[in-house]
């Protein structure tokens, strides 16, 4: 069976900004942006549990989004991954982050939830744009 379906209903619940639908799908001990990155970015935090993931979904609400595209999905048992290209502005800081080929990796339990989330991002790029608070 293949989980690309549900990772289109968790896309589509992002863009709507229904984070409990995204919630209900999670292991409730879900592993989010795993390993820790060092970062001091609010939304490349290393999280565990649905609790902890919405605290990540209230740090993307500092971001305005001026695109989130997805271009491809990769499926190879209970992992799928998703290229996508995103464009955004942290609104603190008034910087752009572009990502082309930006890497969402999903892994799934065998209820079929996630279990661990990842982002491959250019973490020097997001730490920049969320550290200058230059005008």
């Amino acid at each position: 069976m293949s989980n690309i379906p549900t990772i289109r209903r968790l896309y589509q619940a992002f863009s709507r900004g229904d984070v409990e639908t995204i919630l209900e799908h999670l292991s409730p001990e879900v592993e989010w942006d795993y390993p820790a990155t060092g970062t001091s970015v609010p939304w490349l935090q290393h999280r565990v549990g649905r609790e902890a993931v919405a605290e990540f979904f209230r740090a993307v609400a500092g971001l305005e989004m001026h695109q989130f595209q997805i271009k491809e999905f990769l499926e190879n048992g209970d992992v799928v991954v998703v290229l996508l290209d995103v464009d955004f502005t942290v609104k603190e800081t008034g910087r752009r982050v572009r990502e082309e080929d930006e890497i969402h990796v999903w892994r799934f339990d065998k209820e079929c939830r996630v279990f661990r989330y990842e982002h491959g991002v250019d973490s020097h790029k997001h730490e920049l744009a969320w550290q200058d608070r230059t005008p």
